[in-house]
């Protein structure tokens, strides 16, 4: 696949939604992990993410990076019940291709294929957007998404009641509604605070 791209600032932004690994260029200066301290450390949760100007960035307030990151692992990390991480992360990319966030909706779309073993309906919602038509539970799940990152507080029976009449069961649907709302309110940190970048 070939990528139309832009140039701000001397990044390389992808200009369309793909499942490859991008980087990520932040516009105000992450800490250096020399500068970290014990407590950077137990906000960032894992140690890895020490590498991410993402994380580095968001570590200049590391307690509630790690309520963020806590959280964030909750959410798409306990999967003992409830919905599949696959229809999670289902979630997570719907909501992220509605708001217009290049870089998370890769992220989460690597994982909704990787999990579902369906890469070609994740690049389907990637390439026509959330109005594709793939099946009647994942329709569902990516019409929640929407219509909860659209307008949280017109989000209601109507959209349960979908999801219940495509299969879900009252657990899977808390965590359709937790993937696409934390994603909501990701992206908007995300996109506020730097953009994608094409990996050199």
């Amino acid at each position: 696949m070939t990528e139309a791209t832009l140039s701000h600032q001397g990044v390389n932004a992808p200009a369309i939604f793909t499942q490859a690994e991008l980087d990520w260029f932040p516009w105000l200066e992450p800490l250096a992990e020399k500068d970290l301290t014990e407590r950077h450390w137990a906000g960032l949760v894992d140690a890895g993410r020490a590498k991410s100007p993402y994380f580095m960035l968001l570590a200049r307030d590391p307690d509630i990076l790690g309520t963020r990151t806590r959280t964030d692992k909750d959410i798409f990390y306990n999967v003992g019940a409830g919905l599949p991480r696959a229809e999670r992360e289902l979630a997570a990319t719907a909501t992220s291709r509605f708001n217009g966030c290049i870089y998370c909706a890769s992220v989460h779309a690597r994982f909704a294929a990787q999990y579902s073993k369906r890469r070609d309906d994740v690049q389907r919602l990637l390439d026509e957007g959330v109005a594709v038509d793939i099946d009647p539970r994942w329709n569902a799940i990516i019409a929640a998404s929407v219509a909860l990152t659209a307008t949280p507080l017109a989000f209601g029976p109507a959209d349960i009641e979908r999801l219940q009449d495509a299969g879900l069961d009252d657990l899977e649907i808390a965590d359709a509604i937790h993937g696409a709302a934390f994603f909501n309110w990701a992206n908007r940190l995300m996109l506020s605070l730097g953009e994608p970048s094409l990996p050199a």
